[in-house]
């Protein structure tokens, strides 16, 4: 299950897949050598199924462009096994309509979207797992139609961004402060 700079690794073998602890583990330390500090294990064998199941692995450093799933429309569900994250859906224009607090074991732990609303996410704690599920097939041309006003992953202008939504997390949920540093949550 190598990584290196891979944005996925390989879907593991077989009819039956057992998530356990120690695959969790695996590909959280697959999202921690991660040029882009997060890593897909997908389920699904093949890009062109119709349901797409895989475990998401986000370190708080992660930047996760503000995107949605237009053409053709897709709906997405996340639940949070492990960790916490802020979930944010915006407006067309860039403003922030939603910003949630979702934590493994806490009251809100998943979100299900409908297709063709922008939406991001920033992991709050180390090794935070999603459990994600989407429409297939996967088409890399058009799978995400990236939000004109959030800056392209990997440039300055996205460090600052983060930093931004990071401090829109803070003044909706202020007493969250310990997440923020980085503290496991949710195991």
């Amino acid at each position: 299950m190598s990584s290196s700079s891979r944005r996925a690794l390989d879907a593991p073998a077989g009819e039956l897949v057992v998530l356990s602890r120690s695959l969790v583990e695996e590909v959280a330390e697959s999202s921690r050598t991660s040029p882009r500090r997060r890593i897909i294990l997908p389920f699904h064998k093949k890009e062109d199924e119709l349901l797409h199941r895989m475990l998401n692995v986000i370190q708080p450093d992660s930047y996760v462009r503000p995107h949605r799933h237009l053409e053709p429309p897709k709906a997405e569900a996340w639940v949070v096994l492990r960790g916490a994250l802020a979930f944010f859906t915006f407006e067309e224009e860039g403003r922030v309509r939603d910003c949630l607090s979702l934590e493994a074991g806490g009251e809100q732990f998943g979100v299900d979207l409908a297709p063709g609303i922008f939406h991001g996410l920033i992991a709050l704690a180390p090794d935070t797992v999603l459990f994600e599920v989407k429409n297939g097939p996967y088409a890399p041309a058009n799978e995400k139609s990236f939000a004109p006003w959030a800056p392209e992953e990997g440039t300055p202008e996205a460090v600052s961004y983060l930093a931004r939504l990071r401090e829109e997390y803070q003044r909706r949920y202020p007493s969250s402060h310990a997440r923020m540093s980085g503290g496991r949550q949710g195991e």
